[in-house]
């Protein structure tokens, strides 16, 4: 039998029954539609936060204080003097790698401007500081190399900071705040860069020199941490290892010491992130793939019973010359049927559920052609899978019994 006959036959035998077909799709179209809406939250999760550490700079390169136990008690990296000004002085005069380098100094406190007051965090660098973190003025201008040798108390508003402690429309330049009584001019503001993946607000922040910040505001002589820029992504490997080549002799230690810093670059972030993204879109997956094969298990009842129902259509057939390798893929072209038309339906809701998730939840969503085609095939496999063995047994049926059933 040719297989536009087979096509018409099984056509005919869906539309007969309209409301159990649809029944029985319903479980391949809610299997489909949750696998693309859960790989495309999970995609999106992880190009997010991706894209958010890139935001902070590829070749970027953090090295901070070695964590110190004192009498067994942890003492974490803030307590760990070992970073000083000095080295940045000589990885400035020594590297060959590195593009920019600048010491790092943050703390939190109160901002107020006359009745105003807000909680926030103040960070602070050199000249090349928001070169290497990406901060970018939207207003006014950012503190100058001789500012940052006076100890000049001046600073750098970010959005957020503006918004909740100066008057709708009013200009922050040249405005004085006080940030843990300690007073500062606004020499400029930071163009926004909103939540990041985390939920932080990179808005909520003042930038300062951080001589100001070590000498006049926290009275501190060690850095919480020197920030690099490499050359480009492809040395950061390189350019991490000679950073730690030349503070060992900074800080001149012996071949047997350890390092008493770390070095973190962008790259283990985006990996340790995308491990656990993957790990987590894996589990989406997985859990979507539940309901497809719930789907499956459905047509596979169905097909048990439109064969019982059936038989002695089938065994009319049969008696006509009707051959088992035609009963087998009528039977088996009416599941797949079934299958592949939930699983169009199916990408169809699947991608207007993700784009309410991204409407009106707000998630990051990334809908791929990849997860798509994935879940297309895999309901076409569901199809076959199960639509086999109730295929095999119409085609098996004896064709003298199959008159005889009523």
């Amino acid at each position: 039998m040719k297989i536009l006959n087979l096509l018409k036959i099984a056509i005919a035998a869906i539309r007969r029954n309209k409301m159990r077909s649809f029944l029985t799709m319903l479980g391949i179209v809610i299997g489909v539609a949750a696998v693309i809406a859960m790989l495309a939250i999970g995609y999106g999760s992880n190009e997010s936060i991706r894209s958010t550490i890139s935001s902070m700079g590829t070749n970027l390169i953090n090295v901070m204080p070695a964590s110190q136990n004192r009498g067994g008690v942890h003492m974490g990296r803030s307590s760990s003097p070992t970073l000083v000004v000095d080295d940045v002085t000589y990885l400035q005069e020594h590297s060959t790698m590195i593009d920019a380098v600048s010491p790092e100094v943050d703390g939190s406190g109160q901002i107020v401007y006359g009745s105003n007051n807000w909680p926030t965090q103040i960070y602070s660098g050199n000249t090349d500081y928001p070169y290497i973190k990406k901060y970018e003025i939207a207003s006014g201008r950012m503190y100058t190399e001789k500012e940052i040798k006076t100890n000049a108390k001046v600073c750098v508003v970010g959005q957020t900071v503006i918004d909740n402690i100066f008057e709708e429309d009013e200009d922050p330049i040249g405005k004085s705040i006080r940030f843990n009584n300690i007073p500062f001019k606004i020499i400029g503001t930071l163009k926004e860069k909103g939540d990041n993946t985390f939920g932080q607000d990179q808005d909520d922040m003042i930038l300062a020199p951080y001589t100001t910040v070590m000498k006049r505001l926290f009275r501190q002589t060690y850095l919480r941490a020197i920030v690099v820029s490499a050359k480009s992504e492809d040395e950061i490997t390189a350019t991490s290892e000679e950073i730690t080549t030349l503070l060992r002799e900074s800080h001149r230690l012996g071949d047997s010491e350890d390092d008493d810093f770390e070095i973190r670059t962008q790259e283990e972030l985006i990996s340790n992130f995308g491990s656990i993204s993957e790990m987590m879109l894996v589990l989406l997956g997985s859990i979507a793939a539940i309901s497809l094969l719930v789907g499956g298990i459905g047509i596979m009842n169905i097909m048990y019973v439109s064969v019982t129902e059936r038989t002695r259509e089938i065994g009319l057939r049969m008696a006509i010359g009707g051959k088992g390798r035609d009963i087998l893929r009528q039977f088996l072209l009416e599941a797949l049927l079934l299958s592949i038309m939930g699983g169009i339906i199916g990408v169809g809701v699947g991608i207007l559920a993700s784009n309410i998730v991204e409407n009106v939840l707000g998630w990051p969503v990334l809908i791929t052609s990849h997860s798509i085609i994935l879940s297309f095939v895999f309901c076409t496999f569901i199809g076959v899978f199960f639509g086999w063995y109730p295929a095999r047994k119409a085609a098996s049926l004896n064709p003298i019994e199959a008159l005889r059933h009523e």
